[in-house]
């Protein structure tokens, strides 16, 4: 069952966003929803590496440059954040306007973008317990942390 809540950052997830632990965000899947130009919506796929908490309504998002997803967000600077934290499913609805590109060694140029919560909810099934979300495995998991620590890093640096 959706209930609307604040329209901050649930605790739950600013505690993964926020940590400076990166290798525990290992797979965890936070996906983006955004506005298609036929109106249809586009699922992009962000890490907990590309993604870093400004305060309790704001974040800030790294995505690739030529991607569906950051068009999508510079036509239509809305989309839905969500991240499926057992045993709750987080939904931020969110109002984005782009910073200046970010550039790292690592993770070349990505779009970055600051994203203020409009709405929030979160949804649970009162009859069943969620137990897992989109979860991804790494390939190369040093070279990886290393390029999410340089991403927020840069990010938090952002022009505003």
């Amino acid at each position: 069952m959706t209930r609307p809540i604040p329209p901050i950052i649930p605790d739950a997830l600013r505690a993964v966003l926020d940590s400076e632990d990166l290798a525990a965000g290992v797979g965890i899947t936070l996906l983006l929803l955004t506005c298609r130009d036929d109106g249809w919506p586009h699922l992009g796929m962000l890490s907990v590496g590309e993604v870093i908490v400004v305060d309790e309504w704001r974040v800030r998002l790294a995505v690739w440059p030529a991607s569906a997803t950051a068009s999508n967000l510079v036509a239509r600077p809305r989309g839905t954040l969500v991240a499926v934290l057992p045993p709750t499913v987080w939904l931020l609805r969110v109002s984005v306007r782009p910073l200046p590109s970010v550039d790292t060694s690592l993770g070349g140029r990505l779009a970055a973008f600051e994203a203020e919560i409009a709405e929030a909810a979160a949804d649970e099934a009162p009859y069943a317990v969620l137990e897992a979300g989109v979860r991804f495995r790494l390939k190369d998991e040093r070279a990886t942390l290393s390029r999410w620590a340089e991403v927020r890093r840069a990010l938090a640096e952002a022009a505003v």
